[in-house]
């Protein structure tokens, strides 16, 4: 399946990546400091939150695109799609 996105939507799913980019190097330095656990793990949760938005950004438009796509319903494929996209949003739970 190809990544295929809008501008707008990549840019929101790029921005999103970016975020938990920040937040990743911010728990990296937090431990490094030596940092309250409560306050470290909040932000890794913050940091999994962005990243599980990204992951499902992704796999909607993946989803509304093979939804769409012509040449997935006449070849009849739609069954494994459906299988490929359903263990995608379960890799992300």
């Amino acid at each position: 399946m190809e990544l295929a996105m809008a501008a707008e939507e990549l840019k929101t799913v790029v921005n999103r990546l970016r975020r938990a980019q920040g937040q990743i190097a911010g728990v990296i330095k937090m431990i490094e400091e030596g940092r309250d656990c409560e306050d470290v793990v909040t932000q890794l949760a913050a940091a999994s939150r962005a990243l599980d938005k990204a992951g499902f950004a992704i796999i909607a438009t993946g989803l509304q695109h093979c939804l769409t796509d012509e040449d997935m319903a006449a070849s009849g494929d739609r069954e494994q799609m459906r299988a490929r996209l359903e263990k995608l949003f379960l890799s992300l739970a």
